[in-house]
């Protein structure tokens, strides 16, 4: 993959997690918090429909996770 991040919504950040097995544990204002079952969590600020911005996913660990 190119040094380009993709560009996705909240949601498909959501579906991703989901089916890396985390789960909804709560919400937080605008931020949804998600854990799998090592206790790792996620934070996902959710704006509907919006494109989240690829800071968000540069500046976290667990982007290459997610990535393919």
């Amino acid at each position: 993959m190119s040094g380009k991040l993709p560009r996705v919504t909240a949601a498909d950040v959501i579906k991703a997690l989901e089916r890396a097995g985390f789960s909804f544990s709560r919400q937080s204002g605008i931020h949804k918090i998600y854990k799998n079952k090592e206790d790792r969590r996620v934070t996902v600020p959710y704006h509907s429909r919006k494109i989240l911005h690829p800071k968000v996913f540069a500046s976290k660990d667990e982007k290459s996770e997610f990535e393919g």
